[in-house]
């Protein structure tokens, strides 16, 4: 029997089990057969014709011609079969990163795909909490449709703090938050502009960067993730689960004091502020920003590249001393300050050549896709993972009905 069918007791617990199942088979492979979903489910054609059908009338899955669509597998004899696939519009979800001076946010439908995303410069910590997240609701709201509005699944949040399970800050001191309800702010502040609750969850900025991620390329192995903004936040993905480790502090090498430095951290040698103040001291500019640096590595300005070399090994240390704790299969970097990275890769691994006597592994060492908006995109899939799971309310009515996706 399958186990997935076998899980629950009674009729509609059995039912949301199936619809769940099928909804992630869907998911993860994009596009089935109905002859193959039943195959990979462990049912028959009528059991799980009923499960289509149910999805189908919901608005969740639709049928399509494959004959429309790229195949990277060749073509087989006979007329074209119909699939199934997930409706993208059938369901949305918001994601929105806080960070020390930005605000970016995501929204991504149900092949979690990004249909929007913003970002703005905010100052943080001279702000209110509440604010701050009325300022993220409202900066991807303003430009989501009202079908999307009224389509919205979840809101995720994440930002650079310790966060208890039930989604209470305890201590961001980057930031300057502490014991905040950050979960119950951020429903109030959706709830004064979505038409129904909905889930909201709260992470940590890296941990949610490693999510979004994962999401995009898998997480097989021993996955690092640093996200280096202001601050430097790290997540370690083991197999496709995120370790939290003892206390949810798991990965947090910005926080290790690096010796010979005067008591300096590891993000305070490699984070965006460090950056900006050096090179505005060396060019003599206080306007000078990220993107001035940045400019000026890539244009091999004497002053930008003797700062780049610096922080190619302070960040090359950083990587050695984790990759001799994790012995990743891999290091993903995100954030504003990752774009420095391919201009500077070659004289990190020479850093990290020279500082080890033993020639360990070497990891892959990559940046995101979308650096920027990694966290914001990892706090929306948050919400479609649990929406794509037991934990969501979408399929779990009492009489067992079909659940009508929101058309408004």
């Amino acid at each position: 029997m399958n186990d997935t069918v076998s899980i629950g007791s009674s009729p509609r617990r059995i039912r949301q089990n199936n619809i769940v199942a099928a909804l992630q088979t869907i998911y993860a492979h994009r596009s089935l057969s109905r002859a193959d979903l039943a195959r990979k489910l462990g049912m028959n054609r009528s059991s799980s014709g009923e499960i289509v059908a149910e999805l189908t009338e919901g608005g969740f899955v639709q049928e399509s011609d494959e004959s429309g669509k790229q195949r990277s597998e060749p073509s087989r004899a006979g007329r074209p079969g119909i699939m199934l696939e997930l409706v993208p519009d059938a369901a949305f979800f918001v994601g929105i990163e806080i960070g020390v001076e930005h605000i970016s946010a995501a929204v991504i439908d149900l092949s979690a795909e990004v249909r929007a995303c913003r970002k703005m410069a905010f100052d943080t910590p001279s702000s209110t909490v509440e604010e701050a997240v009325a300022q993220g609701v409202e900066l991807i709201v303003g430009v989501m449709a009202k079908r999307m509005i009224g389509r919205c699944k979840g809101l995720g949040i994440s930002t650079p703090a310790h966060i208890r399970p039930d989604g209470f800050v305890t201590l961001a001191p980057i930031i300057g938050w502490r014991d905040v309800p950050l979960k119950e702010i951020g429903r109030s502040a959706f709830l004064a502009v979505v038409p129904a609750a909905v889930p909201i969850t709260v992470e940590n900025d890296a941990n949610a960067f490693a999510i979004g991620d994962s999401y995009r390329h898998g997480a097989a192995g021993v996955t690092l993730f640093l996200l280096m903004e202001t601050g430097v936040g790290g997540g370690i993905m083991i197999d496709g689960k995120l370790f939290r480790g003892g206390h949810g502090l798991a990965g947090e090498i910005g926080h290790t004091l690096v010796p010979g430095s005067g008591g300096q951290k590891f993000e305070q040698l490699i984070g965006r502020e460090v950056l900006i103040r050096q090179y505005r001291e060396a060019v003599g500019r206080e306007d000078a920003d990220l993107q001035d640096f940045l400019g000026d590595v890539r244009d091999r300005v004497p002053a930008a590249v003797n700062i780049a070399e610096t922080w190619s090994r302070h960040l090359a240390y950083a990587l050695l001393q984790a990759c001799r704790l994790l012995d990743p299969d891999r290091i993903v970097l995100g954030g504003s300050v990752a774009s420095l990275y391919p201009m500077v890769a070659a004289r990190v691994a020479v850093h990290m050549s020279e500082s080890q006597n033993i020639p360990f592994p070497t990891p892959e060492i990559v940046v995101d896709s979308d650096a920027e908006f990694g966290s914001a995109f990892g706090a929306a899939c948050m919400l479609h993972q649990r929406f794509l799971s037991l934990e969501s309310e979408e399929f779990g009515s009492e009489d067992g009905a079909p659940v009508q996706s929101t058309t408004s």
